[in-house]
């Protein structure tokens, strides 16, 4: 899989771009806050339809401007798709397919990206939300119906929060609510504790691969494994805290509670392993989330590296650039070239950008 081309309109401090990206390995160097961010982000975005960044599309439209366009070429399977995303401030948002309109779930399954920024260097440090994101949006890599559980699952959660915030609360209505989402959280758990189970193959041995003297685990917060299971601790647990949700006057028992924990030797790693350890655990993560999606679809999702190499040490940096398969188009930022290895730099298309412009 590669995206062989790559136009912006509009898109946050780019006022027109076009990109030839039909290489292997490119490098987009700038100082901060040109735009390098921006592009990586346009790509995620084109592929995926979320930001790492933002959850209202507004924020993309370029300052004094009323709309942004996306447009990418991807050479897929011996195929060239053509993705597309219009967005006005006065109408809906509107993504195509070689120019014709489809459907979000129809459109996210064309392209996988993976992102690995500097923020994702804080995922053991984060809240349990920062957590349940990265998961989700790595599941939804594989899995597109994800998406579309989690927004009703919300929807109902929501509907759910009303009532408990009436001052006269319909019990029958509750109950009702509550087997809802007994529904579609078991089924949201059940994938997340499945996608879990195969990334951490792939992830403990990543680990080893950067340090062999300790043993990487992780493990889901709902200790059930089967549909049936969780569906049923799921309704007990719902029961049970009935009372206080009511008292509370808000949902606390579901998939939007959950969390990932985190070991090292057995050990809590958000507690006790050092900055170097967290890097080395999100590198890994990383890494085998390219695996994963490689294993399940039959080719590598496109490698987006935004500005990360700067925060790890050489040999973390060696390691992530030496782990890279040649199938793997990887798209990186940084503010120089200063951190790659010669060997590394022959093979590479380099690009700079300045005030939302390339530049020569």
């Amino acid at each position: 899989m590669r995206l062989k081309d790559l136009y912006l309109k509009n898109f946050r401090n780019c006022q027109e771009l076009s990109m030839d990206l039909d290489f292997d390995k490119i490098i987009i160097i700038g100082k901060n806050a040109q735009g390098k961010t921006n592009i990586l982000e346009s790509i995620y975005y084109l592929s995926s339809l979320k930001s790492p960044r933002t959850s209202n599309v507004k924020d993309f439209v370029k300052f004094g401007e009323d709309n942004f366009n996306i447009k990418g070429t991807l050479d897929k399977a011996d195929a060239e798709i053509e993705l597309e995303v219009e967005y006005s401030l006065n109408k809906t948002k509107v993504v195509k397919l070689n120019g014709l309109k489809t459907t979000p779930k129809n459109y996210k399954s064309a392209m996988n990206t993976v992102l690995f920024s500097t923020q994702d260097l804080l995922l053991l440090r984060g809240s349990p939300q920062d957590r349940r994101d990265w998961l989700d949006n790595a599941i939804s890599q594989i899995y597109p119906t994800h998406d579309e559980r989690l927004s009703k699952y919300n929807k109902i959660r929501i509907q759910k929060n009303n009532l408990l915030k009436e001052n006269e609360i319909n019990r029958d209505l509750l109950d009702v609510f509550n087997e809802q989402l007994v529904i579609t959280g078991s089924n949201i758990i059940f994938t997340r504790q499945k996608f879990l189970s195969e990334l951490k193959k792939h992830a403990i041995d990543k680990y080893k691969g950067i340090s062999t003297n300790e043993i990487f685990s992780f493990e889901y917060s709902f200790p059930y494994f089967n549909n049936e299971d969780i569906a049923g601790a799921l309704r007990n647990e719902l029961e049970d805290r009935k009372s206080e949700e009511i008292a509370r006057h808000q949902s606390c028992v579901g998939p939007h509670r959950d969390d990932i924990y985190f070991y090292l030797d057995g050990n809590d790693a958000t507690k006790f392993a050092s900055q170097g350890q967290h890097r080395t655990i999100v590198l890994a993560l990383k890494l085998s989330e390219i695996e994963l999606i490689t294993e399940k679809q039959g080719y590598s999702p496109i490698l987006l590296l935004d500005d990360v190499l700067a925060e790890l040490d050489d040999l973390r940096q060696n390691y992530l650039l030496k782990s890279i398969s040649e199938n793997t188009q990887t798209i990186i930022t940084s503010v120089d070239t200063l951190l790659f290895e010669e060997d590394f730099l022959r093979n590479v298309k380099i690009y700079n950008i300045s005030k939302g412009e390339i530049i020569p």
